[in-house]
């Protein structure tokens, strides 16, 4: 039962320490959550309140099931964009088919993730590569950074990609309305301010490290409460500044999303995309978090959860949701130790919507914008792209693809096109193994690459060492390899294949060996084996390949050149030992066992 839920764990050790602790940090985070909840449903598309309902539930279920102890669920920006580029397909903003729709996606979306999670599907994380993650959280980003200038200028624009939203705010630059501005830059500029430096300036006026943490964390409540004073004060809500308007007060009412089949196959595939995303972000958070405190989270149990948050979210009439991770810091740095934390901001947020609710009538939307600008552009990382470029240009391609499907075209096909990408980045790679020609080190037992050090190799005796597992996208390249080398050298009598590397040999790559056993055989060459994995030997010997091998499979490369050039191999073991040189172009700073 624990596997399944972890409250049963960590519930019972939890103490008087650990409460007060849980309860501070559920304080810092109400505060933080509650404009950011607003925020979230206005770029979502939706009501206020929906981002309010969308942290209650999911935030008590996660502490039921949930294995991190620090993750904070709810709204996030990226997967708020995402509702809103797929539902805004369906229906009209404001209507209750769009709501609609929003709250089936949450449904949806949290099935599949419980269903993935069921099956322990945790490793589909790892088809998104984290350049492509980068990559489409930069450029989504960017577009919800653009998204929310109409709100600050006071002005009517939208687009479904970069290019259509920036020519839709040039086309509106002549109705910008004066007032919204002079509400939203201020607020703008105070966040970004506040966000790097009202924590380091209260701490050089000797404010302790706890307090000056809240007051930073506090400070989107302090734009709120400021902006809303004075468009209420002020009248400016006649002057053509947008204001929330009315939120519902109360606790959401129970809910089921509309059952309608056409909209479900319709919202399948972007729920699909919303949960992979999803995923990615919580596991990748909830891991940082839990290596910091020496702990450890359950990939496929955190699939359960989250599925079950959405769930939560959907009815009690909230959109998808997600471990969000400015939250999940800010839960963390606060001192949370258990889930128990985010159960008692549920309660906090249950109490704003109750009681605060009636506040909110005059809060201007362009400061939901100028908070919702803040926080992503965190997200944007361009410095990912020159440590990408320098590193790995295959990434590189992939990430910048990435960000230019996203922005040119739009969120969904961002992320499809950042699924495909890393789908054939792995083909590619794993298509053309790394594989090398080996020859002893004299004086030793080891075996090493002849380009990159000084070895002794036999002449009818010709050693590759493969370096990746065998299956159909690399089975050919490896066949044509070892016939490259073999045409190049007449007196080869003997193939051997150091197998160190290989976990796998799947019924493709099996055919291809099976075949160069027949084709070497025709040549008067023998195929040998070395260090074959037991695993892999295993599925060797259900086979008939064994039986039709031509040489022998030896437990060490070494047993293999003792038999196949015993004189060879006795005069180099008896070589005095000298360092290794290394060949003009090897890489420096290693030394000759890690450049292998």
């Amino acid at each position: 039962m624990r596997r399944y839920f972890p409250i049963l764990d960590w519930g019972r050790t939890y103490s008087r320490d650990t409460l007060i602790s849980d309860l501070l940090a559920a304080l810092i985070v109400t505060i933080m959550l509650i404009p950011q909840s607003l925020a979230y449903a206005l770029l979502a598309g939706l009501p206020p309140e929906v981002g309010l309902y969308a942290s209650i539930a999911p935030l008590v279920v996660y502490a039921v099931f949930g294995t991190s102890r620090a993750l904070a669920v709810g709204p996030v920006a990226v997967v708020s964009l995402m509702t809103a580029a797929s539902v805004g397909q369906l229906a009209q903003q404001g209507t209750p088919e769009y709501l609609g729709a929003a709250i089936a996606m949450a449904f949806l979306s949290g099935l599949m993730l419980l269903g993935m999670g069921l099956l322990r599907l945790g490793f589909i994380a790892n088809f998104l590569s984290h350049p492509v993650i980068s990559g489409f959280i930069t450029a989504s980003g960017l577009l919800i950074a653009a998204g929310q200038v109409p709100h600050l200028l006071g002005i009517k624009a939208s687009g479904h990609n970069l290019v259509d939203t920036l020519m839709a705010i040039g086309g509106a630059l002549g109705k910008v309305n004066p007032v919204t501005m002079a509400i939203a830059l201020p607020a703008l500029a105070f966040l970004f301010w506040s966000r790097s430096r009202l924590k380091p300036f209260l701490k050089s006026r000797g404010m302790a490290e706890l307090p000056a943490n809240i007051i930073a964390r506090a400070a989107p409540v302090v734009a709120v409460a400021a902006t809303t004073l004075a468009t209420w004060g002020l009248g400016l809500g006649g002057q053509g500044v947008a204001i929330v308007g009315d939120v519902p007060r109360g606790l959401p009412m129970p809910t089921l999303p509309p059952f309608d089949l056409a909209m479900w196959s319709q919202i399948a595939v972007p729920a699909l995309l919303i949960s992979i995303v999803g995923y990615v972000e919580t596991v990748s958070v909830a891991s940082t978090l839990a290596a910091k405190r020496r702990q450890r989270i359950d990939p496929d149990q955190e699939l359960v959860a989250l599925g079950a948050s959405n769930i939560g979210a959907a009815i009690s009439g909230g959109f998808p949701v997600t471990g969000g991770f400015a939250r999940s810091v800010v839960n963390f740095d606060a001192g949370a130790e258990t889930p128990a934390a985010g159960a008692f901001t549920a309660v906090g947020m249950a109490a704003a919507t109750m009681f605060l609710t009636p506040l909110l009538f005059f809060l201007p939307k362009a400061t939901l914008a100028a908070t919702i600008i803040v926080a992503v552009l965190s997200l944007v990382d361009f410095g990912a792209l020159r440590r990408t470029w320098s590193y790995d240009r295959a990434d590189f391609a992939a990430m910048a693809a990435t960000i230019l499907v996203t922005l040119g075209v739009g969120v969904e096909a961002g992320i499809t096109a950042g699924v495909i990408l890393s789908l054939m980045l792995h083909l590619y790679r794993t298509s053309r193994p790394h594989v090398a020609i080996v020859g002893q080190v004299p004086g030793t037992e080891h075996f090493r690459n002849v380009e990159r050090h000084d070895v002794v190799t036999a002449p009818d005796v010709l050693s590759i060492r493969v370096d990746e597992s065998l299956y159909f996208p690399n089975a050919r390249f490896l066949e044509d390899t070892i016939y490259g080398a073999v045409s190049a050298n007449p007196a080869l009598r003997h193939v051997v294949l150091m197998f160190p590397a290989v976990n796998a040999v799947d019924a493709s790559a099996l055919e291809t060996l099976e075949s160069i056993v027949s084709r070497l055989k025709d040549a008067g060459i023998r195929l040998h084996l070395s260090e074959v994995k037991g695993p892999v030997m295993d599925r060797l010997q259900r086979s008939h390949f064994l039986d039709d091998l031509t040489g022998q499979v030896f437990l060490t490369h070494c047993d293999a050149m003792r038999t196949l050039a015993p004189d060879l191999t006795a005069s180099t073991l008896a070589a005095d030992r000298r360092e290794t040189q290394r060949k003009p172009g090897a890489p420096k700073g290693l030394d000759a066992a890690a450049g292998l």
